[in-house]
């Protein structure tokens, strides 16, 4: 046999070992990326603990910001924009987390008010105890 005859043979080995592997590539290289679906649902559950919190009320932009975001996301997949829905639902997630925090702020900035309130009136029956027994 001459080497020129088992050229041809190593090349078609080669090709077929080879070309699998490039179609493998070739499919991942353009298969587009799987849905946020756990993004989407950590936005969602997100935005129910805001609603649970009052934020609808102590913190009505940054909820309602949320809520714009994950509507725009769940429409970024259905028109099959995966990585920009999933940055919206993020985003949508973190507006929820302020919101909550927020909220969670407010009620304590008022709890806090009215202890002061009491303290306040508190101090004041006081004196005016001390001073009647005088």
């Amino acid at each position: 046999m001459n080497p020129s005859s088992k050229r041809p043979t190593l090349v078609r080995r080669r090709l077929r070992i080879a070309l699998p592997a490039l179609l493998v590539f070739a499919v991942a290289a353009f298969a587009a990326p799987p849905p946020p679906t756990t993004n989407l649902q950590a936005a969602q559950q997100a935005i129910a603990n805001a609603e649970r919190v009052d934020a609808a009320s102590l913190a009505a932009v940054e909820l309602g910001e949320a809520r714009a975001k994950l509507s725009a996301a769940e429409k970024a997949v259905a028109e099959k924009e995966m990585v920009e829905g999933a940055q919206l639902a993020d985003e949508a997630r973190a507006d929820a987390e302020l919101a909550a925090a927020r909220a969670g702020a407010a009620k304590a900035n008022k709890v806090n008010e009215e202890i002061k309130r009491s303290t306040a009136t508190l101090m004041e029956e006081m004196q005016r105890k001390t001073g009647d027994s005088k």
